[in-house]
């Protein structure tokens, strides 16, 4: 299901033995553009750290008028034990390597997929034991979402708007579209921008460069806050711009 990540915020997170705490931001990579963790907010259960949980302990998200809840696979013991980083401290290879190795998680940044040996977060432990395919392992560069909120937005011709918001896939946890605002150009409209068309970010200007004119984003389909993320909208969000679904890769992936 696609999901904003402003709609994420404020969910609860349950462990196997009680609440931590609520879905404060959420940390991404900028090579996949992946959500690597959700950052919780544990009021002052564990002051002055960030508490990171990873999408490998997500076990199910709950949506109901009564109850808005990501249920986790973790004791808050375990959570509490985890290696610490500080509130203040951005997260480096070396804090995932000790957090990856405290819970068991397969690295993300080794493997041919998204989630390194597999396409998906594997909440299996059993297929955790397969060995992973052999590939290069890369620097992630972890960027938050509450961060990133407000960059402007570079078409090939000009400027078109600034980021609002991140649609997220909570099967993947992958990055499916940055909710960009234009009302400096086209008031009132809202549109989509799939990572798989940015060219490049330039972080130390806070621009995302897109290889899109600005006309053609301008007649893309308009996104509201009403709309529907169906496979309808989607197809012919990526029709309009003659480009190929990201799903269409991910079911390759899938038989292989």
């Amino acid at each position: 299901m696609l999901s904003t990540a402003k709609s994420l915020k404020g969910y609860r997170l349950d462990s196997l033995d009680g609440e931590i705490g609520k879905v404060k931001e959420f940390y991404f990579d900028d090579r996949y553009w992946a959500i690597r963790y959700l950052v919780a907010s544990t009021g002052y259960w564990l002051p002055g750290r960030q508490v990171l949980i990873s999408p490998h302990a997500l076990v199910v998200i709950e949506r109901n008028i009564y109850n808005l809840t990501i249920k986790i696979d973790l004791t808050k013991k375990q959570i509490e034990n985890s290696p610490s980083l500080n509130s203040d401290q951005p997260v480096s290879r070396q804090f995932e390597d000790s957090y990856s190795g405290y819970y068991g998680y397969p690295a993300y940044w080794s493997g041919a997929f998204m989630w390194g040996a597999y396409p998906y977060p594997m909440r299996d432990r059993e297929q955790w034991k397969t060995p992973p395919q052999k590939e290069k392992e890369w620097d992630a560069h972890l960027r938050s979402t509450h961060a990133v909120t407000g960059y402007h937005i570079q078409a090939l011709d000009g400027e078109i708007g600034h980021v609002e918001d991140f649609i997220i896939d909570d099967e993947t946890w992958a990055i499916r579209y940055l909710l960009v605002g234009t009302k400096n150009w086209w008031p009132g409209k809202k549109v989509l921008v799939s990572p798989q068309w940015i060219e490049r970010v330039s972080w130390d200007e806070r621009k995302v460069f897109v290889n899109l004119g600005r006309e053609t984003i301008k007649e893309s389909p308009e996104f509201t806050e009403e709309s529907l993320l169906t496979r309808d909208y989607e197809i012919g969000l990526f029709g309009h711009y003659n480009r190929k679904g990201y799903w269409a890769d991910e079911l390759a992936g899938k038989t292989h």
